[in-house]
């Protein structure tokens, strides 16, 4: 069910439009550096309390002192949640239901990037398993609170990387010739045909609840200094430091389109958000295409079941 049927168009959107969030809860993963601190930083500053999900805890605790130093009652809260372990995922969910019986954005931002091999703790390769099936578990054991909420949201963040993607189904771990790049382009497809297919069976149900997609275009972030310090690569630091420099927008425009899908009242279920600019590469938020592959329904459908078999997640809220 869509929440609006006015066209998405934003060619000057900016912070300042974000409606009023007085009220509602919102989660938002990978909250304590880049997209998520600035999505977590703004709905705080329009009222929202926001749940961190992230990893760690010192840098999730710095993150809260930040925001407080500008917004000294902003409301936050954290809760350790590392999308690459089903355990953690459990126990956040878990930790969160205890104290919340509504929740209106859950922002699924947390996300990796062009790693070395290297799996989770449930044996799935890290980028599908931290992008794509960490969230997906997330999603399916908070969706019921979701659900009963008026008006919610499910943002799953995506990037322009997907266009390069297949889902590997014959071998979605890359047990065999891994190639970090086309991994990750796996999973943010993976983040899209999620998407696309939770709100088929969000109408298929009639809920008051969507499902929408973004990306932040070129945006500079941790997210391309992870793979370079994993590896040791002072050199790759470096040149990804330089590229930033040259090219990316700052992380608090590359922010926007998170916050636009999360918030703006004409954004409708299957949306996808990117930057409107040359390439979608930097710009205000807009409604933009993804490619055709991530339509697929049959890839959708399959990959969902294999994600219900993956997690044990079976989403009976939506049966």
């Amino acid at each position: 069910m869509s929440q609006s049927t006015a066209t998405v168009s934003s060619k000057h959107w900016s912070t300042a439009n974000i409606p009023d969030q007085e009220g509602k809860v919102v989660v938002v993963t990978g909250a304590n550096s880049g997209l998520g601190f600035e999505t977590s930083r703004e709905l705080t500053r329009k009222g929202a309390h926001v749940v961190m999900g992230c990893r760690t805890e010192s840098k999730a605790l710095a993150a809260i002192k930040e925001i407080h130093s500008e917004q000294p009652d902003a409301s936050l809260e954290f809760i350790p949640l590392d999308l690459a372990s089903l355990d953690s995922i459990q126990r956040f969910a878990e930790g969160f239901l205890k104290s919340h019986s509504k929740l209106h954005i859950l922002c699924n931002n947390a996300g990796v990037m062009a790693l070395p091999y290297t799996k989770t703790a449930d044996g799935f390769e890290m980028q599908i398993g931290t992008n794509h099936f960490g969230h997906f578990a997330l999603t399916g054991q908070l969706l019921p609170t979701i659900l009963t909420t008026p008006g919610s949201r499910i943002v799953n963040v995506s990037s322009l990387a997907h266009k390069g993607g297949r889902i590997r189904f014959h071998d979605i771990h890359w047990e065999k010739r891994y190639s970090k790049w086309l991994s990750y382009c796996q999973s943010k497809l993976a983040n899209l045909l999620f998407t696309y297919e939770l709100q088929r069976k969000l109408e298929a149900v009639d809920a008051d609840t969507i499902c929408v997609a973004c990306h932040p275009g070129y945006t500079s972030t941790n997210l391309q200094m992870a793979a370079p310090r994993m590896k040791g690569s002072r050199w790759g630091e470096i040149i990804w430091s330089l590229w930033n420099r040259m090219f990316a927008q700052r992380v608090s425009q590359g922010a926007l389109t998170n916050l636009y899908a999360s918030t703006a009242p004409e954004v409708n279920g299957g949306d996808y958000i990117g930057p409107r600019g040359f390439q979608e590469l930097a710009g205000a938020p807009t409604k933009v295409r993804s490619s055709r592959r991530s339509h697929n329904k049959e890839d959708a459908q399959k990959l969902w079941e294999l994600s219900v078999k993956a997690t044990g997640i079976t989403y009976e809220a939506l049966s």
